[in-house]
């Protein structure tokens, strides 16, 4: 892997603990103005001291994040869809050239293998990956199934593993049962989605669930602006992802800190 790539990963992936913690706050891209990122700038601003990376858009990188913040930007330049229609019929909305002007560490785009446009997000990874490629920019994808497919090994392991094959450097997928397959069949770092919003300590036994069986982290959004205390939740979920800390510890120690 050339040094550049591999010197973005190391910004978004910590060396020296092997893991990270990213914050997702890309949801309005298809979904709107989700609760909790009605004002991103309002949301995102107390949250960046504690994430290792922020997953957006450009409309949002450019109106709601402070140029001087050095925290590294993963990029979501997939889109098209919104909820009211077919989520897998993305296409790529943001050039590279873009990604370079606003300094990126990474992109990313979705895939919907078993989706009705498997083979067109297929290929918008496939043709990403050949366009960042020259750029040294390395590429994350994020796994989707199609809505007859279950989140299980099975499946979210052939997801991963197609990923991997197109030259993702990194995979965004979901925790599952047997989870430990699906990590040893692809031979990238895996990153665990952190879903639709749960309780507090739901959410801190997915990130201990995903790390204590080879994730190398979490990409989290709602449930940590989505939290009563979204500052004091991203502290927690980072003692468990880069110290190690039980689900009790960390849980303890969101109350502490609420």
């Amino acid at each position: 892997m050339d040094w550049g790539i591999q010197n973005r990963l190391s910004r978004i992936i910590q060396p020296k603990t092997g893991r990270t913690v990213m914050l997702a706050v890309d949801h309005g891209y298809f979904l709107g103005p989700t609760s909790g990122l009605e004002n991103p700038r309002k949301t995102i601003t107390p949250l960046l001291p504690f994430a290792d990376s922020l997953m957006l858009t450009r409309g949002v990188l450019r109106t709601s994040v402070n140029p001087q913040n050095n925290v590294p930007i993963i990029l979501r330049v997939s889109g098209g869809t919104s909820i009211l229609k077919e989520l897998s019929n993305e296409a790529i909305t943001t050039t590279i050239q873009e990604a370079i002007c606003l300094n990126v560490a990474a992109v990313t785009c979705s895939i919907f293998v078993g989706g009705e446009f498997e083979k067109e997000s297929l290929m918008n990874l496939a043709d990403l990956v050949n366009e960042a490629a020259p750029f040294n920019i390395p590429v994350l994808a994020v796994t989707a199934v199609g809505k007859e497919m279950t989140r299980d090994s099975r499946y979210l392991g052939l997801s991963c593993r197609i990923a991997a094959e197109l030259g993702a450097h990194f995979v965004k997928t979901y925790y599952c049962e047997g989870f430990e397959k699906v990590v040893e069949s692809c031979f990238v770092p895996v990153v665990v989605a952190g879903g639709k919003k749960t309780p507090e300590r739901d959410a801190l036994q997915l990130s201990y669930n995903a790390v204590t069986h080879g994730a190398v982290g979490v990409d989290m959004g709602r449930n940590i602006f989505q939290s009563e205390k979204p500052v004091s939740m991203i502290q927690a979920v980072r003692a468990v992802v880069h110290q190690g800390a039980t689900v009790d510890q960390a849980f303890d120690l969101f109350q502490t800190l609420s």
